[in-house]
């Protein structure tokens, strides 16, 4: 069963519609909210020591001295054009500094969901396949265990114990993939663990519960019947079958990492969108903390719309249209 190019097409300009509108309503309510949030940002920009003439005039360049509507309309005009103003607290492109942050903050998430998939995919099957036994509780136990852990605490755990006590891995930086391989997965190891661990015992109760409601399918009591092994029914018409479902969760929650992984960079000084977002907010920086939402929804938004692609490549039987 072959998908149409014309249905592709449809689906991906309604869901790209989708998109835009959603954008559209994320930037309202960012819009609004910073403007009820007290303090100017002017004023923290400049210091303690400024005159009225240099307020004024970041004020005029900052557009903050225009009616609240045209400062919006403004706004979006320039961010649909991938302008999204100047940082008021270092006086850079709020562009070039989110391109900037953005590739540390991707690769956290990345190697994070692959250590969450590599725990969740084994333990969630197996757990599974063993309904009601003792490695079944375990699982499930330890699954709960780990959605409990904050991340702050295991980040500071990790560091405690591999990085204080034995000095295995380094506490904290960064170092990109480019310049070098072996430093930047000595750096990224312990983050990505704090956020591959919660991850993890998330999936697995997911990837139990997708795995057990295929194994109780008719096809999959039929194929047993025949007499095939039983590693040939997992993996030909459990662990395929149960993807689906599997890739609705994922997505979700590389897309959940990639708009909440603020703590774990606060805690490993990691230089990505999180902390500069925390950075942007201890300062009200406007303008940076606008671009940084509105990035974090297209990247939301893009990996839903991966994730919606990606059934019809798993299951044929699911339509575009």
């Amino acid at each position: 069963m072959q998908l149409s190019p014309k249905a592709v097409a449809r689906f991906l300009g309604t869901r790209l519609l989708h998109s835009a509108i959603v954008l559209l309503g994320v930037m309202i309510v960012v819009f609004a909210l910073i403007q009820l949030v007290p303090g100017d940002p002017v004023r923290l920009a400049l210091g303690t020591r400024y005159t009225q003439e240099s307020y004024d005039a970041l004020r005029a360049a900052s557009g903050l001295d225009r009616p609240l509507w045209e400062q919006f309309f403004t706004y979006i005009g320039s961010a649909v054009t991938g302008d999204l103003g100047v940082s008021f607290r270092s006086g850079q492109p709020v562009t070039a500094l989110l391109l900037e942050r953005l590739p540390a903050t991707l690769s956290l998430a990345g190697v994070g969901l692959l250590i969450g998939l590599l725990i969740a995919v084994p333990a969630g099957i197996w757990a599974a396949l063993r309904e009601g036994r003792i490695a079944d509780g375990i699982v499930r136990i330890t699954s709960q265990f780990g959605v409990s852990i904050p991340d702050f605490w295991m980040g500071m755990l990790l560091i405690l114990v591999f990085a204080t006590g034995l000095g295995w891995l380094p506490s904290s930086g960064y170092i990109p993939f480019s310049e070098s391989p072996g430093g930047w997965l000595r750096q990224v190891t312990l983050p990505a663990v704090t956020v591959g661990t919660v991850a993890g015992a998330i999936l697995t109760r997911y990837v139990r519960a997708a795995t057990l409601d295929v194994a109780n399918m008719g096809y999959v009591r039929t194929a047993k019947s025949k007499g095939l092994a039983p590693s040939t029914v997992t993996i030909r018409h459990i662990m395929r079958n149960a993807l689906v479902p599997v890739l609705t969760i994922a997505g979700i929650q590389l897309a959940t990492i990639l708009s909440g992984v603020i703590v774990v960079e606060v805690v490993f000084a990691w230089p990505g969108l999180g902390r500069l977002v925390f950075d942007s907010v201890a300062s009200r920086d406007y303008p940076m903390i606008q671009g940084a939402v509105l990035l974090i929804a297209v990247m939301f938004l893009l990996v839903n719309l991966i994730v919606d692609v990606l059934y019809a490549l798993v299951d044929p039987r699911i339509r575009l249209a």
